[in-house]
């Protein structure tokens, strides 16, 4: 007996070696630190979405000298987080990303301005320095500035573009007439430095219809003509997605999964997540090529990017993961 339950527990012990060797390994590269923008690959990973579906996820975050798109083009990530500016910027410079997925649907970005200085409406842009992101982070601000005809050299006629650090300080310090702030990080900071909601104007720009697709997911070309690496980025999308859903659902508990990988702050990482939650709406990953579109007309319009982008989304991985 004593021989057959040594049998059992090492075929026990070899199958487990044998899955932990099985599962594909995957490495994501963030778009930024690690906090609750990124709540659903932490959950995925913490809950074992990724190992049900055979995946051995590590997940990098970012920073402000990590650029995503050199990180894979470098070979040092499967996928990426990224915005659909950048990304078309570095497919037109020869990087093949291809959207696979877009988990947020709408955009978090906003631009705001004390109510007692003097910027009120878009008119009153013209002469003021307004502050902007940069590392692909602009796009958005550059297509709004573009569509409104100012000049971006400053100028009586034109705005100075004052590159934004990733703080509010520009604000606080009076260096900058208006700031850009997104709707779950920065504009909380405005809120913790004794800004009032009534104290401040917000120009959103997925309520202006100027928004570019932010967070989305981004793969290599070339690898996923691969039948088996684009099978592992279903499998990927997928279990993600189930982290999504769980996160949406679940915000505190997700916000402490942030926390316990090194999200700073738990009651920031808690409020984040929840205003993240309402950018995801069903979590299903699909595009809406109507936001692609938009995305892409407006980067051809600034020149950002030279030609009509082709092949620069799939929704082979999305409809093959939610079957």
């Amino acid at each position: 007996m004593k021989k057959m339950t040594f049998s059992l527990f090492a075929t026990a012990m070899a199958l487990g070696a044998f899955q932990a060797q099985a599962a594909d390994p995957v490495t994501l590269q963030l778009k930024w630190v690690t906090q609750s923008q990124f709540a659903g690959y932490y959950v995925a990973k913490d809950k074992g979405f990724y190992e049900e579906e055979g995946l051995d996820v590590t997940i990098k975050p970012g920073g402000p000298d990590i650029a995503p798109e050199q990180v894979i083009a470098g070979g040092g990530a499967d996928v990426i987080v990224d915005w659909m500016g950048g990304a078309l910027a570095a497919r037109d410079k020869g990087v093949g990303l291809v959207n696979i997925a877009q988990p947020f649907k709408k955009a978090g970005m906003e631009l705001v301005c004390p109510k007692d200085g003097p910027v009120k409406t878009e008119a009153d842009f013209k002469g003021h320095t307004l502050g902007v992101w940069f590392f692909g982070n602009e796009y958005p601000f550059y297509a709004w500035m573009n569509k409104l005809g100012y000049p971006t050299e400053g100028g009586a006629d034109g705005v100075t573009v004052l590159k934004q650090s990733f703080d509010v300080q520009p604000l606080i310090q009076k260096q900058a007439d208006c700031i850009s702030v997104m709707t779950y990080n920065e504009y909380w900071q405005l809120i913790d430095a004794g800004y009032k909601p009534e104290d401040l104007i917000v120009f959103n720009y997925s309520a202006m219809g100027n928004d570019l697709l932010e967070d989305g997911l981004y793969a290599m070309e070339d690898k996923l003509k691969d039948p088996a690496f684009e099978d592992k980025m279903v499998r990927f999308v997928r279990a993600s997605m189930k982290g999504w859903k769980y996160a949406t659902e679940n915000p505190d508990e997700a916000a402490d999964i942030v926390v316990e990988n090194g999200g700073q702050d738990e009651n920031h990482q808690k409020r984040m997540m929840g205003e993240v939650a309402k950018l995801i709406d069903n979590a299903d990953g699909k595009l809406i090529e109507a936001a692609y579109e938009r995305t892409a007309k407006a980067l051809l319009d600034q020149k950002i990017i030279t030609k009509e982008p082709s092949g620069a989304w799939t929704s082979a991985i999305t409809d093959k993961a939610i079957k």
